[in-house]
C-alpha cells in the first residue's frame, strides 16, 4: 500500500438512493476537490477551511454542471484514516455517482481497494488491528447483539484487556531476562511464588476470553438451531410457523425434506439460525438416506436441537428416538429441546397428565418438553422463551469483553499454551532463558492480534473482506 495515493470510492451502499456519499483520502485530497467543486460562495476555498466544515456548491467537470453537493472536510489527523479526508455527498442516482468518481480520478485520485481506508487507518495509528476487523463486523451486523458486541470492540473494549495482558507479561519478562543478564551472580530478581500467580492470573483471563468465543461466534453468524425428528412430525410446519412465511414444502407424504432448508429470524435482538432437516427413518430411498445422513451432521453443528415428535407417538418411540437424537449431541455444549406437536389432536387433560413437564423431562433428560401444534401456531411463544433462555447474553448485558473473531480466538488458544508451558516451567525449576521464550510467544499471539505483529500477508487477507468504501 502507498499511503501517499490520494484514494477516492463511493461509501454509501451499491445501487440508487436519494443520497450518495462519495470518500476522498489523501495528501491531495484537498487540491483534486477544488478541481472539480465550485462553492456557491466563490470566496470560499476548500483548503482555506477549517476541518469539520460543510460547505454547499456544484460539481463540474470544467464545462457541465455534473450536480450540486454538499462537501465535508476533515484534517489530518483528526480524521478516520488520519489522512486529509473529502466527502462528497450528492444525489444517489448511478450516473451521478459514478460520473463524479471518474471525475476524481482523472484528477489524481485513484480508486480505492477493498477496506483500504480502514486499512489506513490501522497503518496510520488511528486503531489497532482488532479495532478495524471489529469496523467490518460493525456493518455486517444483523441484530443487536452482534451491533453491541461489534461497537465495543471498534471502540476498544478488546483492546484494553490484551493491554492490560501484555504490560503484565512485559514486566515479568523484563524480570526473568534481568536475571539472565546476571546469570553467572546467581541472582533471583524474581519471587518464583508471585511470578507463578501471576501467570495462573493471566490463565484465567485468557481462559475467559476463549470461553466467550462460544457465545460472540453465535451472536455473530447466528444461533444455529436444527429442526430434527421423524419423517411426517411436522418439522417444515414448525418452521414456516416461526418464520412465517412458507419456506418449506409441507406435505402429508413421509420424506417430503431431503435436504437442509436453512433461514433466520431475529428474535430480541439475536439471531437464531433455523436448519430444518431431513426425516429420521429407515428407508431404501438412496437420495433420502444422504439427506438423514446430513441431519445427524446438523444435529452436532447446532448449539440447540429442537427435536420433533408427533403426539401421537408412544412414549417407547419418542424415549428412543430421544437417546438417539442425544447420541449425537454434546451435552455441554448443546441444549435440546423436545417438541410434542399436533396437541391438536388430543383433548389438554390427556396432554397435561402424559406431558407432565418435569416428569418427563427427566425421565428424557431433555433441556425442556414444549406441546405445540405448529399448524395453528399455538404455544410456540413457550418455545420462543425456552430459544431466548438456552442464551446466556449476560456478558453482554453487563459490557464484558466477547471474542466474536476466529483468528482472535485461534491467537488467544496458542497464547494461553505458551502461558500453560511458562508455569510448568516455573513449577518445575526450569531454567530462565527457556521460561523468557515462552512468554515471548505469548507476547507474540497477543501481539498478533492487535496488529503489533503482523504481515502483509496477514493484512490482505483481513481487509480483501472489507466493502469497497470503508
Amino acid at each position: 500500500m502507498i499511503l501517499q495515493d490520494t484514494i477516492c470510492a463511493i461509501s454509501t451502499a451499491p445501487g440508487a438512493g436519494a443520497i450518495a456519499v462519495i470518500r476522498l483520502a489523501g495528501p491531495e485530497a484537498f487540491s483534486i476537490a477544488e478541481k472539480v467543486f465550485r462553492p456557491a460562495s466563490k470566496h470560499k476555498i476548500i483548503s482555506d477551511q477549517p476541518a469539520q466544515t460543510l460547505l454547499y456548491g456544484t460539481i463540474s467537470d470544467g464545462i457541465n454542471d455534473i450536480d450540486e453537493v454538499v462537501v465535508a472536510i476533515f484534517r489530518a489527523p483528526h480524521s478516520f484514516t488520519g489522512d486529509d479526508i473529502i466527502e462528497i455527498s450528492c444525489h444517489g442516482a448511478v450516473y451521478i455517482q459514478q460520473r463524479m468518481l471518474n471525475l476524481l480520478i482523472d484528477n489524481g485520485a485513484r480508486m480505492a481497494k477493498p477496506g483500504e481506508f480502514t486499512q489506513r487507518a490501522f497503518l496510520n495509528g488511528k486503531m489497532d488491528l482488532s479495532q478495524a476487523e471489529a469496523v467490518a463486523d460493525l456493518i455486517a451486523a444483523r441484530s443487536e447483539s452482534a451491533r453491541r458486541v461489534a461497537l465495543q470492540q471498534m471502540k476498544g473494549g478488546f483492546s484494553n484487556e490484551l493491554v492490560n495482558l501484555r504490560s503484565k507479561l512485559l514486566e515479568f519478562t523484563s524480570l526473568i531476562e534481568l536475571e539472565l543478564d546476571f546469570s553467572e551472580e546467581d541472582v533471583e530478581f524474581a519471587d518464583r511464588k508471585q511470578l507463578i500467580d501471576l501467570v495462573n492470573q493471566i490463565d484465567s483471563e485468557l481462559k475467559k476470553l476463549i470461553s466467550s468465543f462460544s457465545l460472540g461466534n453465535a451472536i455473530k453468524n447466528g444461533i444455529p438451531v436444527a429442526i430434527v425428528g421423524p419423517a411426517n412430525a411436522g418439522k417444515s410446519t414448525l418452521l414456516n410457523a416461526l418464520l412465517n412465511e412458507d419456506r418449506a414444502i409441507v406435505s402429508d407424504v413421509p420424506g417430503t425434506t431431503r435436504d437442509a432448508i436453512e433461514d433466520v429470524m431475529n428474535i430480541n435482538g439475536l439471531t437464531f439460525r433455523f436448519i430444518d432437516t431431513a426425516g429420521i427413518r429407515a428407508t431404501h430411498d438412496k437420495v433420502e438416506n444422504i439427506g438423514i445422513s446430513l441431519t445427524y451432521n446438523k444435529i452436532k453443528q447446532a448449539s440447540v436441537v429442537l427435536l420433533m415428535m408427533d403426539v401421537q407417538d408412544n412414549d417407547q418411540n419418542i424415549h428412543l428416538t430421544v437417546s438417539d437424537v442425544k447420541s449425537h449431541m454434546n451435552p455441554n455444549h448443546q441444549k435440546l429441546i423436545v417438541i410434542i406437536n399436533k396437541t391438536d389432536l388430543v383433548d389438554p387433560q390427556t396432554l397435561q397428565k402424559r406431558f407432565s413437564e418435569e416428569a418427563f423431562r427427566k425421565s428424557t433428560g431433555a433441556d425442556a418438553i414444549i406441546p405445540v401444534s405448529a399448524k395453528h401456531k399455538s404455544n410456540l411463544e413457550s418455545l420462543i422463551r425456552h430459544l431466548l433462555q438456552t442464551v446466556d447474553t449476560n456478558a453482554i448485558d453487563n459490557n464484558q469483553v466477547v471474542v466474536s473473531n476466529a483468528r482472535h480466538y485461534e491467537a488467544l488458544k496458542k497464547a494461553r499454551e505458551g502461558i500453560i508451558r511458562t508455569r510448568e516451567g516455573l513449577i518445575n525449576g526450569i531454567s530462565g532463558d527457556f521460561i523468557a521464550q515462552d512468554i515471548r510467544e505469548v507476547l507474540h499471539y497477543l501481539g498478533e492480534i492487535t496488529g503489533q505483529i503482523t504481515t502483509d500477508e496477514v493484512l490482505g487477507n483481513i481487509f480483501k473482506n472489507f466493502c469497497i468504501g470503508k
